[in-house]
């Protein structure tokens, strides 16, 4: 079988080409080897145990041998390369949709480049370049926003007509195709021996590699791992990195504290061929045609052809008993559909003799992004699997990310969107993941326009007003498992039409978000919260009050019933989150955070807060529900309903106080929106929250009360440049970046996580600025609308990127906001970025190529903030999460 070839080839390779390896391995020997080897035993202890000897475990492997970490052990309960790996298409290609997808790739691509003359072992590297074509017009749309991504990150690349696609790859019928986009730089590989090279590289650092040895469990005490069982006995270590692949959930479950990492396999087909009758020369481009699920890439004179159907076949893989992934059972039946797109593709290969048909698991995750990062439950246990079919691509790039978050405590970019802690346990429950991936495989081709939604796996975990809310239009959107409103579609409307409305130009819901926008603004609206993650932190002395002035940077010592916006800062002054914080009395604290932060909060807290049982840490997300009111006529109707006054004299800006509100009592009603807007957040236990969300509507509708969903709030937070975590804030932007100084506590003598880092900024000033810009040429009706991700220039030179959009309805214009850098002209270094270099130059936002001018402000308009209550309510309440 072509597989096993490889596989045996890859064996005689490194092996010859690495004989210390031969000494040190106590694995038994396959017969591609020449010599046997004398029975090494496991070490007792080692500083990392890494389990998987695929691309991923080899790569982390090499990298933190490449840092200085030799005392490392990587075993494989089968033979290397020989599981996902080995089936690997080889295709290290850098046209990805994510932005650190990209710069892993990126990564990847220039490693793989160097790896033979650096271990030895042939690699089988080849610069192919590859060609993305497309069939419809929003395809190519898609394609060149990725394109103008990839040419500002200096990967060279661009969009060609079909005549020139047919000149790159002659095989090619162009009779269907708008264009296409083709990147010269990416390559093809042998993915075992890629495999292979980076153990060659981690061993002659001093790496052990072990193979036939299985991991049963780690062990983890007080929270912290301590060591691996195995098959041939036990090794203490400090970390350990499961790199296990299509078994990293089960062996995350195998232990007395399980880690949940969120991934099932499917099978994944592939076609192999005799070569033609005139051989295709290597250099011919990989071809991705997305819109008829297939690649095709050449392979030994013949091709390589497979891709993702639209019905998948989910695999189980409970009991890890196959060492080492076989072929599974063709299926021709099943491969028709995509054998029938090849043939439309490449007529001329109707003749060609098949060779064999692979059939492979390959591991996929919830949301189509690998898993990378330390346990939220276990200290020191590391994961990285997931790869959704481009273990190749990424799997470079994503070793070096894991081996820096091992060694120095963080990555050297952002890399939530890939962070373990963006899910919680409800992500790992078995059938959700079987009908999960059933959807996610599709997706792989799939066009994904924004705001896009998965089907799957939905009315998860939703408020206790979702049905009342449903009946009354509401259309949803889901995060981290949670059901949100999007907007309501008012009577009468076209809800087929319109729940099937993908566009990258102005949506069909351009209106409805527009009439609650304005209901906000003039009258009063609801939405409902209750998403937002909710802690409550207390203690019976002082302990919750100094334990928290040290985590977050602004001053939480202020009087009872007070809010106070803050950011929890890492060593570097990143923002790990962004919140609200609430005191509640002198010794207990009620923390409102961003919806995805649930577990990603929870574990810095719990890592960092000082082990005493007096200090008392409580997850409360799901015993209050929220509701926001906005709008100038909130006060009115919270007033009634209280019998209470409301007005700014009685609830200052910026409070927060237990009331009454109709029947139910122990609502918590906080003086902020998360708008700019005025009004009032309810957080309401959940058992009154029909009763008080009833109330509230029919005190209401006197004073035109409407529904509003997520989209009507994004806009008006955007427009009035507050920023969020997660998409405008992460773990590498810091306050000052943001023109958020007044939230940090800097002169009031109080030691916090990140001060010395930003008393820096102070000092020497910041390498790039949170910018607001406004399209002045652009045409809202006819011009692509401008989403996240759009490249920015300034003088005709490229500074960053968007990082938010939305319609301001009430500029009537489109907002973007992102981060502008300083980069030098000839070293391309960063420099620091002054008030005067953002207002001076000329800018322009990148939608897809089309360049459109913008105007950069470093602060909102201010007449877009009426009734004002007092003078620092925008400032003090200039934040928005998601």
């Amino acid at each position: 079988a072509a597989g096993m070839f490889l596989r045996l080839l890859s064996d005689v390779q490194w092996r010859a080409a690495n004989p210390k390896w031969r000494r040190m391995t106590s694995s038994q020997r396959s017969t591609s080897t020449t010599a046997e080897a004398a029975p090494v035993y496991l070490p007792a202890q080692a500083q990392v145990v890494i389990c998987g000897g695929g691309i991923t475990g080899t790569s982390v492997a090499y990298h933190l041998s490449k840092m200085g970490w030799k005392d490392v052990v990587l075993l494989e309960q089968g033979r290397l390369a020989a599981g996902t790996t080995r089936f690997c298409a080889g295709i290290v290609s850098t046209a990805r949709p994510v932005s650190i997808e990209r710069k892993m790739a990126h990564y990847s691509n220039k490693l793989y480049q160097q790896l033979e003359q650096e271990t030895g072992v042939p690699t089988g590297y080849t610069k192919t370049g590859s060609l993305s074509l497309a069939q419809t017009q929003d395809r190519l749309i898609s394609l060149k926003r990725i394109a103008s991504s990839l040419n500002v990150m200096g990967i060279p690349c661009e969009i060609i007509t079909p005549k020139q696609a047919v000149q790159l790859h002659p095989l090619i019928n162009i009779h269907d195709l708008v264009g296409a986009m083709y990147v010269p730089e990416d390559a093809l590989v042998t993915s075992a021996n890629v495999s292979l090279a980076l153990a060659t590289a981690a061993s002659r650092n001093g790496v052990q590699i072990h193979e036939r040895t299985s991991v049963s469990h780690v062990t983890v005490q007080k929270g912290r791992v301590t060591g691996v069982e195995t098959d041939r006995g036990r090794i203490q270590c400090q970390y350990f990195v499961n790199c296990a692949g299509q078994w990293a959930y089960e062996l995350g479950h195998s232990g007395e504290e399980p880690v949940h990492i969120p991934l099932h396999a499917c099978e994944h087909f592939y076609l192999l061929t005799h070569p033609l009758t005139e051989p295709l020369p290597s250099s011919l481009p990989t071809v991705v045609d997305p819109d008829g699920r297939i690649y095709i890439r050449n392979w030994q004179g013949g091709i390589l052809s497979g891709g993702f159907e639209k019905n998948p076949k989910p695999l189980f893989t409970e009991g890890r008993n196959q060492l080492e992934i076989q072929n599974l059972q063709e299926d021709w039946d099943h491969f028709g559909p995509l054998l029938s797109a090849l043939l439309r593709r490449m007529p001329g290969l109707e003749a060609l003799q098949i060779l064999q048909l692979v059939n492979c698991p390959e591991s996929f995750t919830p949301d189509m992004r690998c898993i990378m990062g330390e346990s939220p439950t276990a200290r020191g246990y590391f994961v990285l699997a997931g790869m959704n079919s481009a273990g190749i691509s990424y799997g470079g790039g994503a070793g070096k990310y894991l081996a820096e978050w091992m060694v120095n405590g963080y990555p050297s970019d952002n890399v939530w969107p890939l962070d373990l802690k963006r899910f919680g346990t409800l992500q790992s429950s078995r059938t959700f993941l079987r009908h999960r991936v059933m959807e996610v495989m599709p997706l792989m081709c799939d066009l994904k326009v924004p705001r896009w939604d998965f089907q799957t796996g939905r009315q998860l975990r939703t408020s206790p007003l979702y049905d009342r809310l449903d009946a009354q239009g509401a259309r949803w959107m889901e995060k981290h498992g949670f059901e949100r409103v999007k907007y309501f579609v008012p009577p009468g409307k076209d809800l087929l039409d319109l729940d099937h409305s993908k566009t990258f130009y102005k949506p069909d819901w351009f209106d409805i978000v527009g009439a609650e926008v304005k209901c906000c603004k003039e009258a009063v609206c609801v939405i409902d919260m209750s998403s937002f993650t909710k802690f409550e932190i207390s203690s019976t002395g002082d302990q919750a009050l100094e334990s928290l002035q040290y985590l977050f940077s602004n001053d939480l010592d202020v009087p009872v019933g007070h809010v106070v916006h803050t950011g929890m800062l890492n060593e570097k002054g990143g923002y790990e989150n962004d919140c609200s914080i609430a005191r509640l009395s002198k010794r207990s604290f009620f923390m409102i955070s961003p919806t995805d932060q649930q577990v990603h909060c929870w574990a810095w807290l719990k890592n960092r807060l000082p082990d005493d049982s007096n200090l008392t840490l409580e997850d409360v997300t799901w015993k209050y529900t929220a509701l926001n009111l906005i709008g100038p006529r909130a006060v009115d109707v919270l007033s009634e309903l209280s019998y209470a006054p409301m007005t700014a004299e009685h609830f200052p800006s910026l409070f927060c106080k237990e009331m009454s509100v109709g029947y139910a009592n122990g609502i918590r009603v906080m003086s902020i929106t998360h708008t700019g807007e005025p009004g009032f957040v309810l957080y309401i236990p959940i058992e009154y929250a029909l009763h008080v969300y009833n109330e509230v509507m029919n005190m209401g509708q006197k004073y035109g009360i409407r529904n509003a969903g997520y989209y009507a709030l994004r806009s008006l937070r955007i427009e009035k440049f507050f920023a969020f975590w997660g998409q405008d804030l992460n773990a590498f932007t810091t306050p000052m970046e943001c023109g958020r100084e007044f939230q940090v506590k800097l002169d009031k003598g109080i030691e916090f996580v990140g001060q010395e880092a930003l008393l820096e900024q102070k000092q020497n000033g910041v390498y790039k600025r949170f910018t607001m810009f406004i399209l002045e040429d652009h045409d809202t009706d006819m011009d692509l609308w401008p989403w996240w991700g759009e490249p920015i220039f300034r003088n005709g030179r490229y500074v960053g990127k968007t990082t938010s959009s939305a319609y301001s309805y009430t500029l009537e214009r489109h907002v973007c906001l992102g981060f502008v850098h300083n980069f030098d002209e000839k070293t391309g270094e960063e420099q620091v970025v002054t008030t005067d270099f953002i207002n001076q130059g000329e800018y322009e936002i990148d939608i897809a190529g089309q360049r459109f001018q913008a105007k950069a402000k470093l602060y909102p308009f201010s007449s877009l903030f009426t009734q004002r209550r007092r003078k620092d309510e925008v400032e003090l309440s200039g934040y928005q999460r998601e």
